[in-house]
This record gives structure tokens, sequence and C-alpha cells, in this order.
């Protein structure tokens, strides 16, 4: 009973000593890195059969970021972004990031600017009216601010297949 009960005893003290770890006191005062921004430049009201250049300005604490490990411009038709389309981006100058597009008909798009650099994934949205849409007939969109749409479609078509 005596050995049970120094047991008890000695358990705080050994659990005080393992908050004394060196390591755990660096993390405390690592850095963290700023946040990379991603603007997106693109208008908001553009014309059918024009081409635009999708456009986004990639910067960390004010500075161009210009060796973005990747930008992807993700363009939709709201409601559809199933089928929507995903286009590399070209650093131009500046941290500025493009892609040349041609909407082919009146509507309300969306766009994400997915951009991963420097360890972080960003992915500002943003809408984009077409020409002149009749919005009687704009499909709602119920997108998120994710990309959950792949795995909501990768669900579905597991559950088509298994009934």
């Amino acid at each position: 009973m005596k050995k049970w009960f120094y047991s008890l005893v000695a358990v705080p003290f050994l659990l005080a000593a393992c908050g004394d770890d060196p390591e755990v006191e660096t993390l405390d005062t690592a850095e963290v890195p700023a946040i990379v921004e991603v603007d997106i430049q693109t208008a908001e009201q553009l014309n059918v059969g024009e081409t635009i250049q999708l456009s986004a300005r990639v910067t960390q604490e004010e500075e161009a970021v210009n060796d973005a490990k990747e930008v992807k411009f993700e363009v939709w038709e709201s409601g559809l972004r199933d089928e929507g389309e995903m286009l590399d981006g070209e650093l131009t100058e500046d941290g500025i990031y493009v892609a040349d597009y041609t909407f082919d008909h009146d509507g309300v798009y969306y766009m994400f600017a997915h951009t991963t650099a420097r360890g972080m994934h960003v992915m500002p949205k943003q809408e984009l009216i077409v020409g002149n849409p009749d919005m009687s007939k704009v499909l709602e969109d119920t997108s998120s601010n994710s990309m959950e749409h792949d795995e909501e479609n990768k669900e579905e078509k597991e559950e088509d297949h298994n009934h």
C-alpha cells in the first residue's frame, strides 16, 4: 500500500519535470512567417467574347512574391463548379500572375486564385459578372470558399456506384 501511495506522490514531480523540455521552449519563441497575401486584380464586370487576363498579385509583407510554387485560376459559372476550368497562372512582373480567358456567354461566374507560396496556400474568391446575365436564370452558387467540392463529388460517386 505504501508503494502505491509513493507512486501517486511521485507522479506530479515527474509531470513537472516534463514541462522543462527545451524543445517546447523553442516552439514558443519560433517566429511565425508573415502571411502570403493574394489580391485579385481582375475586374468584376467583364464583356462576353473578349479575351481578358485573370490576374492576381502575390505579396508577403508588402513585397512582391515572384517565386510562388503555383498560382492557378479556377473559373466556373455560378452553380456549375464541377464544370469549371483550372488555368495555370504565369508570372509577369512584380508578383503578378496572369492567365488569359474568354467568356463565351453572359453569366455570373466565380474565380479562385489558388496560390501556393512559401509554405502557405491562399485561395481568395471573386464573383465575376459577364455581359448582361438574366439574373432569374442564374443558378445559385452553393460552393464554399474551399476545395471541398472534390471530396463531396468523390463521396457522391462512390454512393452512386454502391447503389
